[in-house]
């Protein structure tokens, strides 16, 4: 209840650890992880809507495999950068966590053909309008087909307390060459992997 008021009226705060409000108390972690798991629902955005969610409440995005979580991040890194016309270089540094998913999630595999227009990798509207359905009436969230990777299995969360806490593993830094992101540096060794284009 402290943090709640004090969220309220101190912008810094609110700056760091969210916006509480946006998670039901019941839904809610704490411990050791618990703020990579709570911030994407406490730090949400309509001017930064994902692919199933418009911006008034958050998601939490994982996939089964280090290799589509790389591509997933890189792709939407890119957009990102693309879109407010950064100039070329090293641009950000991505943690990989490593987590369990514990959650009944609806599942967009079994008919690809009949969710079309909401696994659409240029087109959200479908999807949000489907997510927002499917968590209203009380889903834990989805199961679907990464649009990056080949048969990529990429889950979105409604709930923080759907996850096991993180575990980091890698540190990567992403090079952005002023249209793509094309490389991809693991922090720990110094290793640089350069990127296939799709």
């Amino acid at each position: 209840m402290l943090i709640a008021a004090e969220q309220k009226t101190n912008p810094r705060l609110m700056e760091t650890i969210g916006t509480f409000d946006l998670v039901p108390v019941t839904r809610r972690v704490s411990g050791p992880g618990a703020s990579y798991l709570m911030a994407p629902f406490t730090h949400v955005y309509p001017e930064r809507p994902s692919r199933f969610g418009a911006g008034t409440y958050g998601v939490l995005y994982a996939a089964r495999t280090y290799e589509t979580a790389l591509l997933e991040t890189i792709h939407h890194h890119a957009r990102f950068m693309a879109q407010t016309g950064q100039p070329p270089g090293w641009t950000s540094q991505f943690r990989v966590l490593v987590r369990d998913i514990l959650a009944s999630l609806h599942d967009l595999w079994g008919g690809i053909d009949a969710f079309a227009s909401t696994l659409d990798p240029n087109c959200n509207t479908a999807a949000q309008q489907l997510a927002a359905a499917l968590r209203d009436s009380g889903s834990h969230g989805l199961v679907y087909p990464s649009r990056r990777a080949p048969a990529g299995v990429c889950v979105g969360l409604f709930y923080p307390d759907l996850a096991s806490p993180p575990v980091q593993w890698r540190h990567l830094d992403y090079h952005w060459d002023g249209v793509r992101a094309d490389l991809v540096r693991d922090d720990g060794t110094g290793e640089v992997f350069r990127l296939k284009e799709w």
